[in-house]
């Protein structure tokens, strides 16, 4: 659905759009028309020179504290080197940013200004489920966990029992598969043109797998409440 919700937003005429993993030309030049701007997400420098070829006007720059999909290098470096990299383009630091000291902090390495998903969520305007914001003020320091296995890109989420699973081992190839024919039907790609992506493009059908599979976990946990959170030391 993002692309129709992208479809949505330009009808409206909302004045900043934020995008991530794809290319976005065409909600850039659907933003231009009436004075919008791009936001673009980005993890490291060529993902920040790939944006602004692509129409980006400016960046929101993930670090590896972030909830969900961070990258490898620290808000503390990462932030830094792109203001330095990109001196003229305004950046939004996402990731371990919360509170005021938080924003002064990234403000001090380079940053305009700083995303907190993690601390809006937990609002009361928020929609998220009422047992997920509880499991996110309940955490520590030490209850999330970074891997690649939960939907296929890189990402940090909540430590459960069910995430630790999830973290250690990737399914199996059948369940692979099987994942991956019933996240084409969803958008439309011919089955016949999965098979030949699983034997010669493996890495890039598991994440198409995985974050198939992992839409309804995330439905289940963030709208219907369903959260199963272990505190583990």
């Amino acid at each position: 659905g993002a692309s129709d919700n992208a479809k949505v937003a330009l009808e409206e005429q909302v004045p900043i759009i934020n995008v991530s993993l794809g290319k976005a030309e065409w909600i850039a030049n659907g933003l231009s028309q009436y004075g919008g701007k791009l936001l673009s997400t980005v993890t490291n420098q060529k993902h920040a020179q790939a944006a602004l070829d692509t129409g980006a006007d400016a960046f929101m720059v993930t670090g590896h504290e972030a909830a969900a999909h961070g990258g490898n290098v620290t808000s503390l470096v990462l932030v830094p080197s792109l203001s330095e990299a990109f001196p003229h383009v305004p950046i939004v630091a996402a990731g371990g940013f919360a509170t005021g000291k938080s924003l002064h902090a990234a403000l001090s390495l380079g940053a305009d200004a700083v995303a907190m998903g993690s601390r809006m969520a937990v609002t009361q305007e928020s929609p998220l489920a009422q047992t997920a914001k509880e499991a996110i003020v309940q955490a520590t320091e030490q209850d999330t966990i970074y891997g690649q296995n939960f939907d296929g890109i890189p990402a940090r989420v909540l430590r459960t029992t069910m995430a630790e699973q999830v973290m250690k081992n990737r399914p199996w190839f059948p369940v692979i598969a099987y994942r991956a024919f019933a996240a084409a039907q969803q958008v439309g790609i011919p089955l016949w043109q999965v098979l030949p992506g699983l034997l010669t493009q493996w890495d890039k059908m598991f994440t198409i797998a995985q974050f198939g599979a992992a839409t309804d976990a995330i439905m289940a946990a963030t709208v219907h409440g369903a959260v199963s959170y272990t505190h583990l030391t």
